[in-house]
């Protein structure tokens, strides 16, 4: 959620941390602010809403100084103020603070009766006022950081600042993510790669519970009172991978991008000339013995979880679950005491929950996949297999080619899980992974129907108050997707919804003011769905019918609108369907004027319950 960089620089470190804060603005967050030490004092300079406003603080307000730290808030104790930006600061030490404090009033109420004053509602003031009150015990900074990770419960990235010391900078992480970035005779520490890629490309990625000391010449990383070391990787991540290109947002330069970063990610898991899928060489999960495949994850990527259940159950007759990672994590399910794999999904690798049903389902003895678009991410290291998704930076909030790229992944995987199985034919992969290799050319067709997706935006749905979307089978989460993406960025309600699901309540919504978008290509349940399209249009729903030439030839007199995609084989056909409910939610959130990189509310990581 909320992004963090610190750095320790030769010259004003101000225009640096506002640069790398704007490459964390996908991150979401509602205020913002910089910290800097001039002779030896902290000075800040803080705004509510967007960093323009800090900008322009900034211009009429001018912050020197070569050592600082930067945050961009996502709220969660106080709401959105200047007063609750971080850094949070006491005259002796400045935060910035990713994540939730829980055990925040206990120590606030011990720290209140020591006599401080607070002045923020946040919770991170109490790791200020702690630090502070370790200091004056005559504690150095690195003495304070320790003591304070041994007082402090919760999910937190965090760096501090302290008066007098223009060559240092301690942080720390538990359960949200933290790397630090190496210079010449400069250091640098932030969320993640992202945030340093301008500066450097030699990072380390620190450990849960892991603490740091940045001074100019290196980094000194703790875990409790012992050194440890952690390697220096090289980030893959550039500077210009974060531009927008010549689209007008980021989530459609994204969603422009996945022919390109589907095929890539194909070129990583199928051989064209044999039409075969493999995993890696050394991959250790045994599909062989497996019982139940549980899939756990948040968001857009539970859906993909959704699409990856029929897959798994048709190719590799496996048994699966899929669980909203929050719920799995404290409904503690049975699981398996033999066969059992956990399949976590995750575009950071980061997010809080999911992490936490990985460690739920460890701990049940599961063999434990992920598939994460970060391949040093948490999730990443502590799982037993990974299987990455190669995406590239996604800086819209709202996922387009993460999603897309997921779903390639875990169609390749289900069809590895049915070889090794013995439940899908030499042919029949070979099928598959031939309908997969032509896939980037048909979302290439669908992208070309731009002004098809923009006129029923307009004309269409930017009006409605109410969307429904409807799919059955493979299509059923791509129209819960569909839905959310609507809702994400234009802010109109939405719902998706199993087509045989609609006589038992929903239909009692339509009537003609209710755009109703059908995901419905030519499969096995064409008819069926088409029986829904019907009953949709005798109560005067408007009809957005998405098919293929097939489909679109007997139903498109009755739809208010058609998208004609080309015919692909059944299987893959969510991937492709994906496309056309991500522009229609794009055009639809332009003509209404929303921010459609940053929507309001949402986080693009979500490391904090």
């Amino acid at each position: 959620m909320c992004g963090i960089i610190g750095i320790i620089g030769k010259a004003s470190v101000t225009p640096l941390l506002v640069e790398a804060l704007k490459r964390l603005e996908y991150r979401g967050y509602d205020s913002a602010g910089v910290a800097t030490l001039i002779n030896g004092h902290i000075d800040r300079r803080r705004a509510e809403g967007k960093l323009v406003n800090l900008e322009a603080r900034l211009a009429r307000e001018p912050l020197a100084g070569t050592i600082g730290i930067g945050h961009t808030r996502w709220a969660t104790h106080g709401k959105p103020s200047e007063r609750n930006a971080h850094p949070i600061a006491t005259e002796r030490v400045a935060v910035v603070h990713n994540g939730i404090i829980e055990n925040y009033q206990e120590l606030k109420d011990e720290l209140l009766a020591e006599g401080r004053r607070f002045d923020s509602d946040t919770d991170t003031e109490v790791v200020a006022q702690l630090l502070t009150s370790l200091l004056e015990r005559q504690a150095t900074p690195q003495e304070a950081m320790a003591g304070a990770m041994e007082r402090l419960r919760g999910a937190f990235a965090l760096v501090a600042l302290f008066a007098g010391r223009h060559d240092l900078l301690v942080g720390a992480r538990r359960g949200s993510s933290l790397a630090v970035g190496y210079g010449e005779g400069e250091m640098y520490i932030g969320t993640d790669a992202l945030a340093l890629a301008p500066f450097t490309k030699r990072v380390t990625y620190l450990e849960e519970d892991d603490w740091v000391v940045l001074q100019p010449a290196g980094a000194t990383i703790y875990q409790g009172g012992q050194k440890v070391s952690r390697p220096i990787k090289q980030s893959g991540i550039s500077g210009a991978m974060m531009g927008k290109g010549n689209h007008r947002h980021f989530m459609l330069k994204e969603i422009y991008e996945q022919p390109a970063v589907v095929g890539d990610t194909l070129q990583t898991y199928i051989d064209p000339a044999t039409r075969t899928v493999h995993l890696p060489a050394s991959f250790p999960i045994d599909w062989t013995s497996a019982t139940r495949l549980t899939i756990t994850a948040c968001g857009t990527a539970f859906y993909a979880g959704l699409v990856a259940k029929y897959w798994f159950e048709k190719l590799a007759r496996l048994p699966v679950e899929v669980d909203v990672a929050s719920e799995l994590r404290y409904r503690e399910p049975p699981l398996p005491e033999k066969g059992g794999i956990c399949l976590a999904i995750s575009q950071s690798g980061e997010t809080i929950d999911t992490l936490e049903a990985l460690r739920y389902a460890k701990r049940n003895g599961q063999a434990i996949l992920a598939i994460v678009n970060v391949p040093e991410s948490a999730i990443a290291r502590e799982a037993d297999a990974v299987l990455p998704t190669l995406a590239g930076p996604e800086i819209g909030v709202a996922s387009t080619k993460a999603f897309t790229t997921q779903l390639t992944v875990l169609l390749a995987t289900a069809i590895a899980a049915g070889r090794a199985r013995g439940t899908l034919a030499v042919a029949e992969e070979a099928r598959l992974a031939h309908a997969l290799i032509e896939l980037p050319a048909a979302i290439n067709e669908a992208l070309a129907l731009e002004s098809h997706y923009k006129r029923i935006a307009d004309d269409i749905l930017a009006a409605a108050r109410d969307v429904l979307y409807l799919g059955r089978g493979q299509s059923f989460p791509i129209a819960l997707e569909g839905a959310l993406k609507l809702k994400e960025i234009s802010y109109i309600h939405a719902e998706g919804y199993a087509g045989g699901e609609m006589k038992h309540g929903p239909i009692a919504l339509i009537d003609e003011s209710v755009p109703v978008v059908v995901v419905a290509p030519s499969d096995a349940l064409f008819d069926k769905i088409a029986s829904n399209f019907e009953q949709v249009r005798a109560r005067g729903g408007k009809l957005v019918l998405l098919s293929d030439a097939d489909g679109a030839a007997r139903l498109t007199g009755h739809a208010a609108a058609t998208v004609t995609l080309p015919a692909v084989d059944p299987m893959v056909a969510p991937i492709l369907y994906t496309v056309p409910v991500q522009l229609l939610a794009y055009y639809t959130a332009v003509a209404k004027g929303t921010d459609v990189d940053q929507p309001r509310n949402l986080a693009k990581s979500v490391t904090v319950e």
